[in-house]
């Protein structure tokens, strides 16, 4: 693997009821970070929304990967929300 990313498509009432990209599982190879890979990605997901209508793209981050975090902040990702989980057996 180089770079991986999951995106949906998600529809709701919110925005107008305009869709919204949700992007998760962002990775790129270890040995291949910091050549713009990531960036390369996520430029790509984004066209791909803006392509389907969506009004805006969030990603998921769990709280402890602070490195990606400051990747999505470079590309002007603000962090706006708190997420909760419920774990089902």
């Amino acid at each position: 693997m180089v770079a991986t990313a999951q995106a949906t498509l998600l529809h709701g009432l919110s925005r107008g009821a305009r869709p919204r990209l949700q992007v998760e599982a962002v990775r790129v190879d270890s040995t291949l970070r910091g050549a713009g890979l990531g960036a390369r990605l996520m430029a790509w997901v984004e066209q791909h929304a803006r392509d389907r209508g969506a009004g805006l793209v969030q990603a998921t981050s769990d709280r402890s990967r602070t490195g990606a975090h400051r990747f999505y902040e470079r590309l002007g990702y603000a962090p706006s929300h708190l997420g909760f989980k419920l774990l089902l057996d």
